[in-house]
């Protein structure tokens, strides 16, 4: 009798760790018909011999591989948020009671799941993270140099720009009070500088490029405010957008939608909820910001929703709200295949 073999189970709940993974099983009933844990190497082979059925685990890094990895066996997979299944979780906490309340949580008809992702689109999301990072790695470099060199009493200007431009000059001054201990460390700190540069630049244009090779992102990219970086990061992200059922779910998912705190009857609603994807929805925001100060608003359908909001509420929130919609248009892009964005005349409209 091969030991740990699968039993008859109707869902299992995966608890996923870096070595050791803990599985239960439940019945139809959703009485639990089997406990155990596997090292890596047979996690896999215990889900071959398992019967093709429904396979629960929590979002975390690893997930998304074992997702793909069950998925091509036959099985049905769902990903929850950590915060969902923590209401599951009876008493007291190990990994086996988290395995079952995975297992219990996922078998829920209302529950909100995380969509698997492909190989694809972790590969672009990772660009977009290690470019993410690579750009506050030089404004934090950029400012500490920005300090030093004021500890010496020569004042620099804010923004990447003006540092570029204005540090060989402080370097060169003899005359400025910096010493030549001073001088040659922030002759260095410029050269890591002008690396941060060059590795941005790279990630920018591979992102551009892909891109331009995408018909997904290239409709994307006709709607104000979307550019490479908010069309290739929303894919990488969303997907296919197929598990939100309309656009307002999408936005709301950004965090652009605001925090409600209702009860007794009264609606209360608050700032926006900031929940979901930090990064896609920054970028979101700022292509907003742009489009209320240059959009050519006789010339497209918007112009007159902003001017009309903009009458009555400060510009933040214009941009908020603006971020909000071009969300929720996106999302009809991506769902539907051939969709552009009209820029209509207003008239016309």
């Amino acid at each position: 009798m091969v030991r740990n073999a699968p039993r008859d189970a109707a869902v299992y709940g995966v608890d996923l760790g870096k070595n050791v993974f803990h599985v239960v099983g439940l019945d139809g009933s959703g009485a639990v018909v089997q406990r155990v844990k596997f090292k890596r190497d047979t996690l896999l082979t215990f889900f071959e011999r398992a019967r093709c059925t429904l396979v629960g685990m929590e979002a975390c890094p690893g997930s998304q591989w074992l997702a793909r990895k069950l998925l091509a066996m036959g099985h049905q997979v769902r990903i929850v948020a950590a915060q969902f299944v923590k209401p599951y979780v009876k008493s007291q906490k190990n990994d086996t009671i988290d395995a079952e309340a995975i297992a219990e949580a996922v078998t829920r008809p209302t529950m909100r799941f995380t969509q698997v992702r492909t190989a694809e689109q972790i590969d672009l999301q990772a660009l977009h993270r290690i470019r993410d990072q690579l750009v506050s790695s030089r404004t934090r470099l950029i400012n500490q140099m920005r300090a030093f060199c004021l500890e010496y009493g020569a004042a620099i200007g804010q923004g990447a720009g003006l540092f570029r431009r204005d540090l060989p000059g402080v370097l060169a001054d003899d005359g400025n009070d910096l010493t030549p201990a001073m001088r040659r460390m922030l002759g260095e700190l410029f050269e890591d500088v002008a690396h941060l540069d060059r590795r941005i630049a790279a990630a920018t244009r591979e992102i551009e490029g892909l891109a331009a090779r995408d018909d997904r992102t290239r409709r994307l990219m006709t709607i104000p405010g979307f550019g490479p970086l908010a069309a290739t990061a929303l894919l990488a992200a969303a997907g296919d957008g197929r598990q939100f059922r309309r656009g307002r779910d999408l936005a709301a998912w950004l965090g652009l939608v605001p925090r409600e705190y209702s009860t007794g009857g009264k609606t209360t609603l608050l700032g926006i909820s900031k929940r979901g994807n930090r990064y896609l929805r920054r970028l979101l925001i700022h292509g907003a910001r742009s489009c209320v100060t240059h959009l050519d608003r006789t010339r497209d359908r918007l112009g007159k929703w902003l001017d009309a909001l903009q009458a009555r509420m400060h510009v933040n929130k214009v941009v908020v709200a603006l971020a909000a919609k071009i969300a929720r248009i996106a999302w009809v892009i991506v769902t539907k295949p051939g969709a552009l964005y009209e820029r209509r005349d207003p008239a016309v409209a």
